[in-house]
């Protein structure tokens, strides 16, 4: 309407319309039609002022042509209802295709959802917050990075928390999304900010939400441990709403397009390292595009001393997680095995991980503490959690069976070292068997059976069992000549020297005079 304006002042100084075309203000054509119309309404009559420019849109733009109706149209509740379930344009034309005997290209499709979008423009709010209220995380995707140490290439992520108010911001490069990565980064964050906000606004990633719900969202456990040694309110952002934590959302993207670009890490480190001081040096010093302030400056005169002070003794990030006792008493947690005790196996145990210990809980019971194992496959195990069978077998190793041999006899001892002395088989059950053996029938009977399993040299449990069960150790075994060892000397077992054998021979020979 201004520019109708200023050609109908032209007009109305008696300027012609080729004055007008020439100057460039409008065609000829265009001006003759003005004309006309001006001349109909008085508009070129110096003594009157120029109409609003309500009135000259109303007369101008005339009445308008009625728009061809969609071939579309017929199907509009149906594609306003799968548009608004997010089903993407090309099933909806297949759809139509199928269903309803749609002749009309995918093109139509797209267009008539363009004309849903334009037609029904989303308004928003733009929220206030106070001083040292709310702070709003996310992670994003950072670089991959390549350690000139050891060549390892690996995949980033950019943690961020920036506070709502001031918009100063910590962040952080970290190599993934874990339970353990995830409070640890929070635990820095409040270090560096020196303090610690009201509420925490977050998306609803799995290690901070276990159930996304517009209404009734639940929180990881051990977020919620963290938060309560912190003091602050964990607020979910609704599924699919990542508008309610705008800001941090545009400090991610501030981040990736003005710090990322044109840079080299060397290392994790590095890489934090040059990010830190950016923060501090670049992003704290810019005049941010909505306060108007420097983030460090409205950080440092507003909000630092009105956030809440950090605990006296900063709490321990723990890392809840359910994990079955197996049949062999131990649970698998991050590639490590802890033992529980054996009447829980088949159980869903509650474990809390810290960077020192694993708890182990039934029922809000402690039933289990160990040392915390990093090293995959590495195992802690504590000998009461076993059942008693297992543990009276792993507790009466060799070594215990020869003090025990050597308790009730030497031929038991003796019989028991050459039980372990085996070149082929493992006689730790057996030689446990044979020390068994004197619960039922006294050591000084096992002591006599065992010195009668030498003489025969069979020196096995079954042998010291069966001597045992018909008494065999209670006779006199026969004599037996001296020549012969009483037990196996590593020589044959009835092997006689050449001087025994020549001495019988002469005992037993009677000599006669010789003839001659």
């Amino acid at each position: 309407m201004f520019h109708y304006r200023q050609v109908l002042a032209h007009m109305r100084s008696g300027q012609s319309d080729r004055q007008i075309a020439k100057a460039g203000l409008m065609g000829r054509a265009k001006a003759s039609e003005l004309r006309r119309i001006a001349t109909e309404q008085g508009w070129l009559d110096p003594r009157r002022p120029l109409p609003e420019d309500q009135t000259l849109a109303a007369v101008l733009k005339g009445p308008k042509r009625p728009a061809s109706e969609s071939i579309l149209a017929p199907y509009h509740d149906k594609i306003k209802s799968w548009h608004q379930q997010g089903i993407a344009g090309t099933t909806i034309h297949q759809a139509l295709v199928r269903n309803y005997g749609f002749t009309g290209s995918y093109s139509a499709v797209r267009r008539y959802l363009q004309q849903l979008k334009a037609s029904a423009p989303e308004a928003t709010v733009m929220l206030d917050f106070k001083p040292g209220e709310v702070a709003q995380v996310d992670f994003g995707k950072g670089p991959k990075i390549t350690d000139t140490t050891t060549g390892e290439i690996f995949s980033t992520w950019f943690f961020v928390m920036t506070l709502a108010f001031s918009r100063h911001q910590y962040a952080e490069l970290v190599r993934d999304q874990k339970i353990p990565t995830w409070l640890g980064c929070h635990r820095r964050a409040f270090e560096f900010f020196g303090g610690v906000p009201e509420k925490v606004v977050v998306d609803n990633l799995k290690s901070a939400i276990t159930k996304a719900c517009w209404r009734d969202p639940k929180v990881q456990r051990s977020y919620a441990e963290l938060a309560q040694g912190y003091g602050f309110l964990i607020s979910p952002c609704p599924p699919n709403e990542p508008r309610k934590k705008g800001r941090v959302e545009a400090g991610v993207k501030y981040i990736k397009r003005s710090f990322l670009p044109l840079r080299r890490f060397r290392s994790l480190a590095d890489a934090n390292r040059q990010l830190r001081q950016w923060i501090l040096e670049t992003a704290g010093n810019r005049i941010h595009g909505t306060t108007k302030q420097k983030p460090l400056t409205l950080f440092a005169e507003a909000e630092k001393h009105i956030l809440r002070p950090l605990p006296d003794r900063a709490p321990e990030p723990a890392v809840w997680s359910l994990h079955k006792l197996h049949g062999n008493c131990h649970l698998q947690f991050e590639k490590c095995f802890y033992s529980a005790p054996y009447r829980l196996v088949g159980k869903e145990l509650w474990v809390k991980a810290t960077e020192t210990t694993v708890r182990i809980f039934h029922e809000h019971e402690l039933v289990a503490l160990h040392p915390r194992k990093h090293r995959p496959g590495e195992k802690s195990t504590s000998t009461a959690h076993l059942p008693p069978d297992a543990v009276a077998y792993l507790m009466r190793d060799p070594q215990w069976c020869l003090r025990r041999a050597e308790a009730i006899g030497p031929n038991c001892s003796r019989l028991i070292r050459s039980l372990f002395s085996h070149r082929v088989t493992d006689n730790l059950r057996a030689a446990q068997g044979v020390i068994g053996l004197a619960r039922k029938y006294g050591q000084v009977r096992l002591e006599a059976a065992c010195r009668r399993a030498i003489i025969f040299d069979s020196p096995k449990y079954i042998t010291v069992k069966t001597i045992l069960a018909k008494g065999l150790d209670q006779e006199i075994p026969d004599p037996v000549p001296t020549r012969l060892p009483l037990a196996y000397t590593g020589k044959g077992r009835f092997q006689r020297t050449y001087q025994v054998i020549t001495a019988s021979h002469r005992e037993d020979t009677i000599c006669t005079p010789c003839p001659n």
